[in-house]
């Protein structure tokens, strides 16, 4: 390598003229700033992950929380994250195209994929704000026992199941029968109780919507479940079985509700109470870095936004080089990078 080596004096050397690494300033201050940032997301991960293997209860598996798709019932487990995850990484590549267009002072082709990396990053921030509204409002809400009990219910694939449960163990509703004991404790409940739709509320159109436009508030106390739903959200491990999603129903069901803890109910999530974890520190992680990601992400997406109008007027051309498009690739790269390692850590483990 003694063929590269370039003498400089003194001056040039400590003169401040002189590019370290050959690399602009510009550039090695992104860098400097990526790796900061690196350091703060690595240790928000490190934190969440100490916390949930240090926690003694179980702790939500993604694929039971995130398994609603905008639009549609049912259940999609991590259809849509795994939708914004794809996006989001396809929007790195026509990032990278972008960047190739700008070495060969391309400016159509800089101003074309730099364009399809903002409508990527423009689809992952409103899916992440959707999400998030998702998962604010909840599926139906839960709440905890004030007592110890035995209850038998049934899994999904139809076997019975006996479950122990201890005081403090967490019950959850159906999402129809939350919704309204929800509005219900709002008072906002404007509907008679299902007995009401029979054949002489349908006999004419016009009754019917009478009966509807006339708000008639129900007793909340009144209100009873017939099924409620164990490990909703959690997986437990119990005689070589996976046990999830356990359907209560008939004097069991009634046992559970009649053993309500008071002050416990939860409906969704918020930074005090949420409906998915005992422990609240998972919602608390959960707001704070996917939040701390999508801020990342929006202010990528209003950079991407400014150089695109700057490639449009022709700035990089007056310039004579599109090194912005290098150092803004560089961002967004990283917050893809990111991403990759939150998705691990709160959907898929």
């Amino acid at each position: 390598m003694a063929g590269h080596t370039q003498n400089l004096s003194k001056d040039e050397l400590w003169g401040g003229n002189a590019s370290p690494f050959g690399v602009s300033y510009g550039k090695m201050m992104m860098w400097y700033f990526l790796v900061s940032d690196a350091l703060t997301f690595g240790g928000l991960l490190t934190a969440y992950g100490v916390i949930r293997h240090s926690s003694s209860e179980p702790w939500p598996v993604g694929e039971q929380v995130f398994e609603a798709l905008p639009g549609l019932h049912g259940s999609y487990p991590l259809m849509y994250v795994a939708l914004m995850t794809f996006i989001l990484i396809v929007s790195s590549v026509t990032m990278v195209l972008a960047v190739e267009a700008g070495h060969r002072r391309d400016k159509k082709g800089v101003i074309k994929w730099l364009g399809y990396t903002i409508v990527g990053g423009f689809f992952f921030v409103g899916s992440q704000a959707w999400e998030w509204s998702h998962f604010i409002h909840g599926s139906g809400g839960g709440f905890q026992l004030n007592k110890a009990m035995t209850v038998t219910g049934e899994m999904e694939n139809g076997e019975q199941v006996q479950m122990t449960l201890n005081a403090g163990s967490w019950v959850n509703m159906t999402a129809d029968f939350g919704h309204e004991y929800e509005h219900a404790l709002e008072g906002g409940h404007e509907t008679a109780p299902a007995e009401g739709h029979g054949h002489d509320a349908h006999a004419a159109h016009g009754e019917h919507a009478e009966a509807h436009a006339a708000p008639a508030h129900v007793d909340v106390n009144s209100m009873k479940p017939t099924e409620l739903i164990l490990n909703k959200y959690v997986l437990e491990h119990k005689d070589g079985k996976d046990i999830r999603k356990v359907t209560v129903k008939g004097a069991d069901c009634q046992k559970l509700w009649d053993a309500k803890a008071d002050g416990s109910m939860a409906f969704g999530a918020n930074m005090h109470k949420n409906e998915y974890a005992i422990q609240q520190q998972y919602a608390n992680f959960f707001f704070f870095v996917t939040g701390f990601h999508g801020f990342h992400v929006f202010s990528g997406v209003v950079i991407n936004i400014i150089v695109w109008f700057m490639a449009l007027g022709g700035e990089f051309e007056r310039r004579g080089h599109y090194e912005t498009i290098e150092k803004i690739g560089l961002y967004w790269h990283f917050v893809d990078l990111v991403w990759v390692f939150v998705f691990t850590f709160f959907y898929l483990i």
